[in-house]
């Protein structure tokens, strides 16, 4: 019975031991983790608002497009997240000069490391710079066509004619041949309908002028072109070229196709059938 009393005030002693030194533990290192967790909510907060009030306030600047815009807004989140790591870093007692000391050595192996990162950094600021494209333009690059949404300090977003979300590495932009559907005020629509050979071809040509002079949105500079393209064994193609504004070339495009179709269907001229079988 008294080996039994001494065990149990052991077991009392390590257990009243036990919980002292995590209540040391929690009073030191406690109130350090979770001030850490406050400075990393705050901070991410922080970034968020900044790039926002980046956002807005350079867009009252005159002169200043929306591709310059979303790039420093970008650059300055990330800025703020840098800081916000250091400051987390010292709130739980890690030395930050020693530590900006380590990264400062450990330089050229980060930069090694990391050095698709880098490019993809220094291919966005090489887009800011030399500007391609701007955001809110139509472009194909890197085997994908779309809107220009935003270009940030890594990437590039673009929307698809499908409104498919489509986030492209900046160094792959850079990197591959760039086509700006909205660089200049106007674009020449470009269709070609195919015509039977039975048909007469002077009276085809003529009522496809007639069908582009009647379409008021192409210019009249430069002049439209109505040509026989190519010949075929079962048809003639027309190659109708006319210039328009830029934003207007798909609409154009369309209102062209149904007008000549239709003319063509009340005027008799016949449409290619199917070839005929090989003996």
């Amino acid at each position: 019975m008294d080996a039994l009393t001494l065990d149990q005030a052991k077991l009392e002693r390590q257990v009243s031991q036990a919980l002292e030194t995590l209540i040391s533990v929690v009073t030191t290192y406690g109130l350090k983790v979770l001030g850490a967790l406050v400075i990393l909510i705050v901070g991410w907060i922080l970034a968020g608002f900044v790039s926002r009030a980046m956002t807005r306030t350079l867009g009252r600047v005159k002169g200043i497009d929306l591709t310059v815009i979303s790039f420093t807004a970008s650059l300055a989140k990330y800025a703020v997240l840098v800081f916000t790591i250091i400051a987390v870093l010292a709130s739980v007692g890690v030395q930050t000069a020693s530590f900006v000391a380590v990264l400062g050595a450990m330089g050229l192996a980060i930069g090694l490391a990391l050095q698709g990162t880098l490019s993809h950094l220094a291919s966005g600021l090489m887009l800011v710079m030399f500007r391609p494209f701007k955001v809110g333009d139509t472009v194909e690059t890197a085997g994908v066509a779309g809107t220009v949404r935003s270009i940030t300090i890594f990437t590039t977003e673009l929307a698809t004619a499908d409104n498919i979300k489509v986030v492209i590495p900046n160094g792959a932009v850079w990197g591959s041949t760039i086509r700006n559907f909205s660089a200049f005020g106007e674009r020449r629509a470009d269709i070609e309908i195919a015509i039977a050979h039975s048909n007469d071809l002077q009276k085809a040509l003529s009522l496809a002028q007639a069908a582009v002079a009647a379409e008021a949105r192409v210019t009249p500079l430069p002049a439209p072109s109505i040509s026989v393209a190519r010949l075929t064994e079962t048809a003639v193609i027309l190659s109708v070229q006319a210039w328009t504004k830029t934003t207007l070339v798909a609409d154009v495009r369309a209102a062209l196709n149904r007008a000549i179709k239709d003319a063509f269907t009340a005027n008799g001229i016949a449409f290619p059938g199917p070839p005929a079988p090989r003996p």
